[in-house]
């Protein structure tokens, strides 16, 4: 296995672009397809790039607010102390991949912006208290625990199809999250995980010292917020204790009123959750403000990249291409396997355009019409487009610019391990749409 690992490294290093220029590439990628597989002419495809280029504006801001209250919680005096607390007992370095894998999936489950920065954070910390630690590794394993978000409590998909008037209610109405997150299958699937994945990734640990690359010792980023000797009354408003903890109570009342009159969980309200719970445990605004522009520093990337992914999949659905894609796994399926080409198709399209909500948009309502005509199982169909999304999430550069800004490290150091961290979770995903379709069609 680490002959493995290492072989896709040394690939990854020498041929993996920076993320932006993927983006790039895979642009022209698409352009390509759309004329060759559709016909549709250059100047054509430019309309549709154009056109689409700033369509998924309000998504981004959600996307980058969901990541960016994960990081701010993440970042607050009470989680640091806790994520110290976790770190001060590990002193091995394969007991350090588990906790970085289990932290990083627990946390993503919970919120897939907590996760991506909490298993970042608690896995550089590890880097830099257990001697012989490959930094590269802990980061990749943090990081694979992402693997779960999208069947956790911020997935996108299992949250569109249970928010009140989505777009597809007129066809599937609303699915509960019993019947999706909480469903036996999933319940399992993540169980299984919880168990395998700390294992295997720790089994990848290099064996000879000399191919340990451990963490540089540079002191961690301190949120030093400023304080004047002599405050005015600007000084005090900035520090005020009651506006901080106030406003960050009055927000986390509405959630509470929310739930009481009968709410769910959609990406607002976990939005709402994490920010307010961030904002409380700051105390006052000024310590939040200096988290808030450490974070802006982590979500920069997907800020300007997501346009470019707006434009992928403005000419993927303009041109035509992502339905004839997923029509053609449509007509190889049976009502029993259509999961499975779900999950394979969305993995696919994934590496085009990483958005679990702006995917399930296009192919969301072609898979629904299949499930229909097939008999097929709409919570299978539906989240095995959401989990063939996150599976291939593990080798999408997009995902990994967070662990990458916080970490200091490129592409090229952590995409050998996610290559092979892919190939084990796709056995365990494919199972369990297979599985779950068989039953449940």
């Amino acid at each position: 296995m680490n002959a493995l690992a290492n072989f896709f490294t040394r690939i990854v290093s020498r041929y993996m672009p920076d993320p932006l220029v993927v983006a790039i590439l895979l642009t022209a990628l698409t352009v390509i397809f759309a004329m060759l597989a559709q016909g549709s002419g250059f100047l054509e495809v430019t309309q549709y790039w154009g056109d689409g280029f700033w369509n998924l504006l309000s998504f981004t801001m959600q996307m980058t607010i969901i990541l960016l209250a994960g990081y701010i919680l993440a970042r607050t005096p009470l989680v640091d102390r806790l994520m110290n607390m976790v770190v001060g007992g590990i002193h091995s370095p394969r007991a350090a991949i588990i906790v970085a894998t289990l932290c990083g999936g627990v946390g993503s489950w919970l919120n897939w912006g907590f996760g991506l920065v909490l298993g970042t954070l608690i896995a550089q910390k590890l880097g830099r208290s257990v001697k012989g630690l490959h930094y590269p590794l802990v980061i990749a394993a943090a990081y694979s625990g992402f693997a779960v978000y999208g069947v956790g409590l911020s997935g996108s998909v299992p949250l569109l199809i249970n928010t009140p008037g989505h777009f597809m209610e007129s066809v599937i109405g609303l699915v509960p999250l019993s019947e999706t997150i909480f469903s036996p299958y999933l319940i399992t699937m993540n169980l299984i995980l919880l168990v395998t994945l700390p294992l295997f990734n720790a089994m990848l640990h290099p064996k000879r010292a000399e191919d340990v690359i451990e963490a540089k010792p540079e002191p961690e980023t301190v949120l030093t917020p400023t304080e004047s000797a002599a405050p005015t009354l600007a000084d005090r408003l900035n520090n005020s204790r009651i506006l901080g903890v106030g406003m960050g109570l009055f927000g986390l009342l509405y959630v509470v009123l929310y739930l009481v009159n009968g709410g769910s969980v959609t990406l607002n309200f976990v939005n709402t959750l994490f920010l307010f719970l961030g904002i409380t445990l700051f105390v006052t605004p000024n310590r939040f403000l200096a988290a808030l522009q450490d974070g802006i520093k982590v979500v920069s990337g997907i800020i300007i990249q997501y346009p470019f992914y707006a434009g992928i999949l403005a000419i993927l659905s303009g041109s035509g291409l992502i339905v004839t894609l997923a029509n053609w796994f449509v007509s190889i399926s049976s009502g029993g396997t259509l999961p499975i080409f779900s999950f394979l198709s969305a993995g696919l399209i994934n590496l085009f355009v990483p958005s679990g909500g702006g995917q399930w948009v296009i192919q969301g309502p072609v898979m629904m019409e299949a499930a229909r005509q097939l008999h097929a199982s709409v919570p299978a169909t539906a989240l095995a487009v959401q989990i063939g999304d996150q599976w291939t999430n593990m080798v999408q550069p997009f995902w990994l610019l967070p662990a990458m800004a916080i970490s200091g490290l490129k592409l090229k150091d952590l995409m050998g391990y996610m290559v092979v961290i892919t190939l084990y979770l796709g056995i365990v995903f494919l199972a369990t749409v297979a599985i779950w379709g068989m039953v449940a069609a």
